[in-house]
């Protein structure tokens, strides 16, 4: 094991003794109360199977014989989850094979960041994920199940059910995507034509029908963003099914993997020699894991607020410093858009997850002895799988990458370090992704140039305004001032005033995405502005210094200057779009390095 990898996994054991324990007790308690449905009075139990088909009604009759929840994202808006539609009826006639039933426990929602980018909507997305965590608990509080699977696959929905989920952690609980869908119009192509339409060169029209080529069948998003780091993640943290994450929908070999869900998930109960719960899978070493494997392929910075909510879940504390202390020490294997030109299918054939695990393992920077739902450690998912006259099986994967352009080893890769830093100073913590920005852009020092919201930044870039070097601070866009929505569309307009030869950079309290491109940007800025940040004492002319490489994030103000200055005043709350509803989850919101999350009160 790498020492820093060891001493940082030590720190957050220490750091979460308590916490830790403590969820620990309470999933043992629940473990041995055993299922409610041998507690529940004949008309209670009734309720939960009336509607079953006859056979499962019988097999339901037997208090032992096991039933596994189904908990879906599925809605046929949003491409990602349009294919899990069919998933229930394969895990039901699954489960019918090995005696157990299964039953659509309950949906939770899932919305598109990808279309509310720049819309009102954006702001519930953050939140969005605390929705989704409720709703899940919802759906398994009736106590009816030995085992779940959890079907979601984009943004917010996984670490949603991974949080939900983990409230009930003494069952097994494995997790079902649909995969991506297949590859369309060239991410090279795709970023000219937004390039142009930014520029005013080219038309609305011409601008959607090259989205449309991009986004043109079932299955997620096929760029390196969210969504596809979240299939990342569940395999490193040993929640999967090994080489589950990037077969693509509507496959005989997707099909199997979703069948293999239940049947697995029922080897794996309690009871059985290979009990394995979620409470075990999700660790300290495993949360670890899901950071390494973030830095090694170049991940979202979404899941520097994720995975911290997700392993506050679990009572594994983390923070930005774990991040930045990994983050220097993990090579980045991986060049997938918006960090390459290529796409996810394409680091898939490379030799995708199995590739970058076995390497991880070999060289020390990921933990093989943790439980997973497939047993055996971590070194399974260095497996893929495949059929076999129509069976489900597994080979080992490939040795060497099959496309260097895209996948590379640990020993030779594409940076020495992983993607994600830590920013520190007189302007607060934040984070930046360095890795799809050249390294003459990581370190900047110009005025800022003050915005309340990002139509603000898009109005004076269609002006003429921002025709010089500056750094854009965008406040006002934490989660308790608005919800912490993405400034995605702010990519576009930056990249061009930077390839005009401009100095340009973002400051903000809000969040940038998978999609953070090349132009620097800090992040997640805490604490926010609506609280008082620093942030919210910056004037337009004030010089800021960003120096990624020494991880600072300053305005070359004396300290006394600022602090006399007035507060600006935190904007009203938006509503329409529903955003009236979600008032007392931006009261109740946690700071960014906490996860933003609404639903520890204790974190401060």
């Amino acid at each position: 094991m790498h020492p820093v990898t060891a001493a940082v996994t030590a720190r957050i054991v220490e750091r979460s003794r308590e916490a830790r324990a403590d969820y620990l007790a309470r999933m043992e308690a629940a473990r041995h109360a055993g299922p409610g449905r041998a507690k529940l009075s004949c008309a209670n139990w009734a309720h939960a199977f009336a509607a079953s088909p006859d056979g499962d009604k019988q097999r339901m009759r037997n208090p032992s014989a096991p039933n596994v929840a189904i908990v879906s994202a599925y809605n046929d808006m949003l491409s990602a989850h349009q294919p899990l539609e069919r998933f229930p009826e394969i895990i039901k006639a699954a489960a019918e094979t090995v005696g157990a039933t299964a039953q659509f426990a309950g949906g939770v929602p899932a919305m598109c960041d990808g279309v509310t980018q720049g819309r009102p909507g954006m702001e519930l997305s953050l939140f969005s994920r605390d929705v989704i965590a409720m709703s899940t608990a919802v759906a398994l509080t009736h106590d009816a199940f030995d085992a779940a699977l959890m079907l979601g696959v984009c943004d917010k929905i996984v670490p949603g059910l991974t949080i939900g989920a983990l409230a009930f952690g003494h069952l097994p609980v494995i997790f079902v995507p649909g995969g991506p869908m297949t590859s369309g119009a060239s991410n090279a192509e795709k970023a000219r034509v937004r390039g142009l339409y930014a520029e005013g060169k080219a038309t609305r029209d011409e601008l959607l029908d090259m989205e449309m080529k991009s986004y043109h069948g079932p299955g997620t998003c096929t760029f390196y963003g969210t969504a596809n780091s979240n299939q990342m993640m569940m395999e490193m943290m040993g929640l999967h099914l090994p080489g589950a994450a990037f077969v693509t929908p509507n496959t005989p070999l997707r099909d199997a993997l979703t069948a293999q869900a239940p049947i697995r998930a029922v080897e794996i109960a309690d009871g059985t020699n290979a009990y394995a719960p979620m409470s075990s899978v999700v660790d300290e070493k495993s949360i670890v894991n899901a950071i390494v494997g973030l830095l090694a392929t170049g991940g979202s910075t979404n899941h520097t607020l994720h995975i911290v909510a997700m392993a506050r879940a679990a009572g594994v504390i983390v923070d930005w410093t774990d991040f930045d202390e990994l983050s220097r020490i993990t090579p980045l294997m991986a060049r997938v858009y918006p960090n390459g030109s290529e796409d996810v299918n394409a680091f898939h054939a490379a030799g995708g997850m199995a590739y970058v695990i076995r390497e991880l393992l070999d060289a020390g920077l990921a933990h093989e002895d943790v439980v997973t739902v497939a047993g055996e450690g971590l070194r399974r998912y260095q497996q893929e799988p495949f059929l076999e006259d129509g069976k489900l099986v597994w080979r080992e994967g490939p040795t060497e990458s099959l496309n260097p352009d895209i996948l590379r080893p640990a020993n030779d890769p594409f940076l020495p370090e992983g993607g994600i830093r830590l920013l520190s100073g007189g302007l607060g913590r934040a984070v930046i992704k360095t890795s799809a920005v050249k390294d003459a852009h990581l370190i900047i020092e110009a005025p800022a140039i003050v915005f309340e919201d990002q139509d603000e930044l898009l109005e004076a870039y269609k002006t003429g305004e921002l025709n010089r070097d500056f750094v854009a601070v965008v406040r006002f866009q934490g989660p308790q001032a608005n919800g912490m929505p993405e400034l995605h569309s702010l990519t576009p307009v930056l990249g061009v005033l930077q390839d005009k030869g401009f100095k340009v950079a973002l400051v903000t309290d809000g969040r940038m995405s998978g999609a953070s491109g090349k132009v620097p940007a800090a992040i997640h800025v805490s604490p926010e502005a609506g609280l008082g940040g620093p942030l919210a004492y910056v004037q337009t002319g004030d010089i800021v210094r960003l120096d990624a490489h020494a991880g600072v994030l300053e305005v070359l103000v004396e300290p006394a200057d600022l602090a006399a200055r007035s507060r600006a005043p935190k904007p009203a709350a938006g509503f329409g779009y529903g955003r009236e509803l979600f008032g007392a989850m931006r009261r109740a919101a946690g700071p960014a390095e906490a996860g933003a999350c609404t639903l520890f009160g204790d974190v401060a």
